[in-house]
C-alpha cells in the first residue's frame, strides 16, 4: 500500500511539473461531500489497526470559501452539516433526542507543495473548529493532507482527509474526516497582458510626432498640416494665422489678431479717441479743434461776470455774457465748459476756496437753468491757489479774482 501511495504521489509531481499554469490571486467558492468515522479514529489512538466499512461511516455536507494570501498558502472557511447521533455515540446517553446532527465553522491555512498554478498540488492543513453537537457546543483541531486540482484555474478539486482532535471530549469524540469538494473561481481572471513587439526606432529631432524624413521644419515643434511646421503668424503679432481675424495686419490677442480700430479714420484708435465717430487729432483727444474765434468768445464772456462783493450771488449785469455762452453751447451740442472760481488772497484761504466753488456752482445752475444739461458742464472752486498776477497791489488782486472757462468736446 505505501508502495502504490508513493507512487501516485510521484506521478501527481510529474504530472504537475508538465502542466503547471500561471495564475492571479484569485477566490473560490465550493461545496464537499463529507464522510465521519469516529470509531477508527478511537482505534488508532489505542494503536489499533482498525477502520470501519465506508457503509458505516456517517455522511455530511460542507459550503466552503477559499482566499489565495500568497502563492502556497489558501485561507479558507468551511460550514459543515454531519449527521452523527453524538448523544448516544458520543456521549453514552441512553434517553437522548436523537437529533443525530452537529453543525460546525472550520476556518483553516492550507499549506501546499507548490505554487496554486499546479495542476496537481499536495496540502497540508491546519485549523480550529467550533460547533454545535446534539445541541452542545463543541470545539476540536482539524490536522489534515490533501490535493487540489487546478482545472484552467476556474474549477478546483479538493480530495482531503482530516483528523479532528476533540478539545471538548464530554461533548464529542476525536474522529477521521474525509471530504471531496469542487469549487468555482468566484472573480474573473485578469487577462495576460499582451506583450507587442517594440516598434521601429523613427528619428523624431523635435518630438512633433512627425518623422525627421518628411519635417520641413525639423528642429521646431509643427503640425502635419503644415508639414511638421508651426502654424505660420504671417504678421508677427503672436496670433497664429487659423486664429487671426487679420492674419496681414499686425493686431492683439483679445481682438482675435486685428488691431484697435478707428472708425473716423483720424489716427487715433477708437480706445483713445473721445469722438470716435467724429476725426480730430491726437492733440484733443481725436476729437475736432474748436474754432479759435469761439474760444476767445467764451474767454471774453468769462471775463464780464459779476458778484456781489465777498458773495455768490451773479449780479445783473452777468446776465448777457451767460445767455451769449447759452448761445453757444445751445449752438453745438458736442460743446462741454469747464468753470473755474479764483479769489485773491485777501482773507481765509478756506473761505476764499469756499466762496470761489459757491460762484463756479452758481454759473452752473444759471446756464442750467436756461437749458443746458447738467452733464455738459463742470465746476470747480480754487480760491487763491491759482493766482494770474501779484497780490500785493490792488490791480493785481482784482485780476486773481476771476472766472475762466474752458470749452471741451470731449
Amino acid at each position: 500500500m505505501k508502495q502504490k501511495i508513493t507512487l501516485l504521489l510521484s506521478l501527481l509531481i510529474l504530472i504537475n511539473g508538465v502542466f503547471a499554469q500561471n495564475n492571479t490571486k484569485r477566490s473560490l467558492f465550493g461545496i464537499h461531500i463529507n464522510s465521519l468515522d469516529a470509531t477508527s479514529a478511537a482505534a488508532w489512538k489505542n494503536h489499533e489497526n482498525t477502520f470501519v466499512g465506508l457503509a458505516k461511516l456517517d455522511r455530511g455536507i460542507s459550503l466552503s470559501y477559499w482566499k489565495l494570501i500568497c502563492p502556497k498558502v489558501d485561507f479558507s472557511v468551511k460550514g459543515t452539516i454531519l449527521l452523527h447521533d453524538y448523544d448516544v455515540i458520543d456521549r453514552g446517553a441512553t434517553n437522548a433526542l436523537n437529533k443525530k446532527a452537529g453543525i460546525e465553522l472550520e476556518p483553516s491555512l492550507n499549506i501546499k507543495s507548490l505554487k496554486d498554478e499546479a495542476v496537481f498540488n499536495p496540502f497540508i492543513s491546519l485549523g480550529l473548529g467550533i460547533g454545535n453537537y446534539s445541541n452542545e457546543l463543541g470545539a476540536y483541531v482539524p490536522i489534515g493532507v490533501g490535493v487540489q486540482s487546478n482545472l484552467g484555474n476556474i474549477t478546483y478539486l479538493f480530495l482531503q482527509t482530516q483528523y479532528r482532535q476533540s478539545l471538548t471530549k464530554d461533548k464529542m469524540n476525536s474522529s477521521f474526516l474525509y471530504s471531496f469538494g469542487i469549487t468555482e473561481r468566484i472573480e474573473k481572471e485578469k487577462p495576460k497582458p499582451v506583450v507587442l513587439p517594440a516598434p521601429p526606432v523613427v528619428l523624431d529631432r523635435d518630438s512633433d510626432g512627425i518623422a525627421d524624413g518628411d519635417d520641413k521644419c525639423p528642429d521646431v515643434a509643427g503640425i502635419a498640416k503644415y508639414l511638421g511646421c508651426p502654424i505660420p503668424d504671417t504678421d508677427g503679432d503672436g496670433v497664429n494665422d487659423e486664429l487671426d481675424k487679420c492674419p496681414t495686419v499686425k493686431g492683439l490677442a483679445r481682438l482675435e489678431g486685428c488691431p484697435i480700430p478707428d472708425t473716423d479714420n483720424d489716427g487715433v484708435n477708437d480706445e483713445e479717441d473721445k469722438c470716435p465717430n467724429v476725426a480730430g487729432p491726437a492733440s484733443n483727444m481725436g476729437c475736432p479743434v474748436i474754432e479759435q474765434k469761439i474760444i476767445e468768445k467764451i474767454n471774453k464772456d468769462a471775463g464780464k461776470i459779476y458778484f456781489a462783493s465777498s458773495s455768490a450771488k451773479l449780479l445783473s449785469k452777468s446776465y448777457p455774457a451767460l445767455n451769449e455762452i447759452v448761445a453757444v453751447l445751445n449752438n453745438d451740442t458736442t460743446l462741454k465748459l469747464d468753470v473755474a472760481g479764483h479769489t485773491d488772497i485777501t482773507g481765509n484761504a478756506a473761505k476764499n476756496k469756499t466762496l470761489s466753488q459757491n460762484r463756479a456752482n452758481a454759473i452752473l445752475k444759471y446756464i442750467s437753468s436756461k437749458g443746458i444739461s447738467a452733464d455738459r458742464a463742470t465746476a470747480t472752486g480754487f480760491g487763491q491757489e491759482k493766482p494770474i498776477a501779484t497780490n500785493k497791489t490792488a490791480a493785481g488782486r482784482a485780476k486773481n479774482r476771476r472766472i475762466e472757462m474752458v470749452l471741451r468736446n470731449y
